[in-house]
C-alpha cells in the first residue's frame, strides 16, 4: 500500500458507525439475536456506536452489546420522546434535539458510517434519507442494510423496481450494501473503500 493509499483509508476510517433500527420490544426473537451480534461484532471491531438513545427494542440489543463489550455509545433523541421516559441513561453521552429532523442531522454529523438493522417507518424514512444524501454527493458514507430473517426483500424488490423503470439511475444500485448476517456487514465496513466525491449531472439524471 502506497503512502497515499494508506493517508487515504485513514481519512475514511470508521470509528462512529450509526445505526437505525426498531424500539419495539415484541418482535422475533431471531431480530434481537441479528442485533447483540451487531453491538458485540462492532465492539471486537472498536468501532463506536451512535443511535437513537433508547432503552427498548433492536435500538438497545445492540446498544447494549456495544457498551459492555468495550465501545461507546451515543444516544441522540428529541426531547418529545425523552418526555416519553424510552431513553437510555446507560449512554456514555446523550444529546437532546429538538425535534426527529435535528436528530437525524445531529447522528449523521456523529458518524462515519451506518447500518439499518430491521425497524418501522422511522427506520425507513432515516435509511431513505440517507440513501439520497449519498446519492447527491453530500457524504460517501458506507450504508449497510442488514437483512436479517429476509426482513427487507420486499423493499429491496422495490428499489429494483425503482431502477428498472428508470426512477433511478442504475447507478443508485452501489449505493447501499445488503448484508445477510451481522459478520457480513462488519466486514464490508472494514474493507470500506470511499471513491470519489464529486458527483456528476450524468450519475443522477441519466439512464
Amino acid at each position: 500500500m502506497t503512502k497515499q493509499e494508506l493517508d487515504s483509508r485513514i481519512r475514511f476510517m470508521i470509528k462512529n458507525v450509526c445505526v437505525f433500527a426498531s424500539s419495539c420490544n415484541f418482535l422475533e426473537d431471531i431480530y434481537y439475536k441479528d442485533a447483540n451480534e451487531l453491538g458485540k461484532l462492532l465492539a471486537q471491531a472498536k468501532m463506536d456506536m451512535v443511535y437513537g438513545g433508547s432503552c427498548l427494542g433492536l435500538m438497545w440489543a445492540c446498544a447494549k452489546e456495544v457498551k459492555d463489550n468495550g465501545s461507546k455509545i451515543i444516544g441522540v433523541m428529541p426531547e418529545k420522546l425523552k418526555e416519553f421516559d424510552v431513553y437510555s441513561d446507560y449512554c456514555d453521552e446523550f444529546i437532546l434535539t429538538p425535534c426527529m429532523r435535528s436528530r437525524k442531522a445531529k447522528m449523521d454529523e456523529l458518524s462515519e458510517a451506518l447500518i439499518a438493522l430491521p425497524g418501522g417507518f422511522g427506520t425507513l424514512e432515516e435509511l431513505s434519507e440517507m440513501i439520497v444524501q449519498k446519492q447527491l454527493g453530500y457524504n460517501n458514507k458506507a450504508i449497510v442494510i442488514l437483512n436479517t430473517n429476509g426482513f427487507y426483500d420486499n423493499m429491496l424488490r422495490f428499489f429494483d423496481d425503482i431502477i428498472e423503470q428508470k426512477f433511478a439511475n442504475k447507478k443508485a444500485a452501489n449505493l447501499y450494501y445488503v448484508a445477510d448476517t451481522p459478520q457480513q456487514a462488519i466486514n464490508y465496513l472494514r474493507n470500506y473503500k470511499p471513491e470519489d466525491f464529486s458527483i456528476k449531472k450524468e450519475d443522477i439524471y441519466a439512464r
